[in-house]
């Protein structure tokens, strides 16, 4: 399935609705306080990067798996949200128009 984050793909479709897809992850304790020391001395804190890169993932999978039930060819003008629910957890949320190639 072509998911893109413009509108204009170069083809012509019709728009089947709104699809979306989101996750809440959040690390372990033991990651948590690597990544309070790691806030000391600066630098990347790849628990974290890793925690959203996978919840990203699945989020984007999510809304895939709600376009395709629509009969979808593609996903445009998709879109991707990040917010903290609580310290430590992150929910992640991909969003974007279901289309059906004419």
């Amino acid at each position: 399935m072509l998911i893109t984050t413009t509108e204009n793909i170069g083809r012509d479709y019709d728009i089947l609705g709104l699809v979306k897809g989101s996750t809440v992850n959040s690390r372990h304790i033991g990651k948590d306080i690597g990544a309070s020391f790691k806030t000391i001395v600066g630098g990347e804190i790849k628990g974290y990067t890793e925690m959203i890169e996978d919840a990203q993932n699945i989020a984007v999978g999510r809304m895939e798996d709600e376009a395709k039930k629509l009969g979808a060819d593609a996903i445009v003008g998709m879109r991707l949200s990040t917010s903290s629910v609580m310290q430590s957890a992150s929910e992640v949320t991909a969003y974007g128009t279901a289309v059906k190639f004419r």
